[in-house]
């Protein structure tokens, strides 16, 4: 990881931490979700590096090592989409590939949506591109789903607060990995699904653990929870809701997302496609919501064929 080099830029009255290495023409934009930060991207970013790219993963605001805006409640998804293009217009790059993991699929998207000119593709692992709507999880799934208990304001803050950062994103790690949706019962909270004698996933270490831990610590968890948990209902003007540029989206096959109410059968019917036209979709077997980190080799793999296949988009 010395490769990797930091700095601060100034973006709209705060100063965001953005993580950078290589130098090649080509540009790759690294987009976080949550619980991560941009070392979730350590493997992708040194491998795209050695293979002639220019990577940058910024930790959005709120996040990592970024400064967070001064009424966290208020912060959206349409600050997420300024922000990318800020930091674009700050490093003087006029066009990029979008990598984005988690909720960062969000944002990536709805930059593609809005500035197509800036955008030579897009890829999004564990989330696939739906247009932006209100959520509907309360007509199908439990009182107890963490989006909907995260979603409570106050809920998710004595939750946590009943830990350690460490504990907290540990906890949230070993949550995601597993092929279910977290669900707490009645007298649960979400933290409570995860007894402490279970180990971590082999893949992810206690040094991992303690960078995230570390910084977690640092920002808190205010405006994680807004963006994404509860920004989930913002309005976009979007008038043409079909994503023109090359996409590729990478789901493991054990990734819990893919019980949310109809989330398989609308990427394996193809009905995505129907906003995606140039979508590609890969399964990884045993995959799981950390893919990036779970199957790096694998994932390169994928993101360099798909960066040298649209080089010229």
């Amino acid at each position: 990881m010395d490769q990797i080099l930091h700095r601060y830029i100034d973006v709209r009255g705060l100063k965001l931490h953005v993580a950078e290495t290589g130098s090649g023409p080509s540009v790759i934009l690294f987009l976080h979700g949550f619980p991560e930060i941009w070392y979730s991207w350590r493997y992708q970013m040194v491998a795209a590096a050695n293979a002639g790219f220019r990577a940058i993963a910024p930790d959005f605001r709120g996040y990592g090592l970024s400064e967070g805006p001064r009424q966290p409640e208020k912060a959206c998804y349409g600050d997420l989409v300024d922000d990318i293009l800020a930091i674009l217009d700050s490093l003087a790059i006029s066009k990029v590939f979008l990598v984005a993991k988690d909720f960062g699929a969000r944002p990536a998207y709805l930059f593609a949506l809005f500035h197509r000119e800036r955008v030579s593709g897009v890829i999004t692992m564990g989330v696939p591109y739906v247009p932006p709507s209100p959520p509907t999880y309360d007509k199908y799934l439990p009182e107890g789903f963490y989006i909907l208990r995260w979603q409570e304001p106050g809920r998710a803050e004595a939750d946590f607060g009943r830990h350690d950062a460490k504990t907290v994103v540990r906890n949230i790690y070993i949550l995601f990995s597993r092929s279910e949706i977290p669900i707490a019962k009645a007298n649960q909270e979400i933290m409570d699904l995860v007894d402490p004698s279970v180990p971590l996933p082999h893949w992810f270490t206690e040094e991992d653990l303690a960078i995230y831990g570390a910084l977690y610590e640092k920002s808190g968890f205010k405006t994680a929870l807004q963006v994404p948990y509860r920004s989930l209902d913002e309005s976009f003007n979007i008038t043409d809701p079909i994503v023109k540029v090359p996409a590729l989206l990478i789901m493991g096959c054990e990734d819990y997302v893919l019980k949310f109410p109809g989330m398989d059968e609308y990427i394996q019917s193809g009905k995505v496609k129907e906003f995606v036209p140039n979508l590609e979709v890969i399964f990884l077997p045993k995959g799981t919501h950390f893919v990036q980190e779970q199957f790096p080799d694998q994932v390169n793999e994928l993101i360099l064929t798909f960066l040298k296949n649209h080089i010229s988009s």
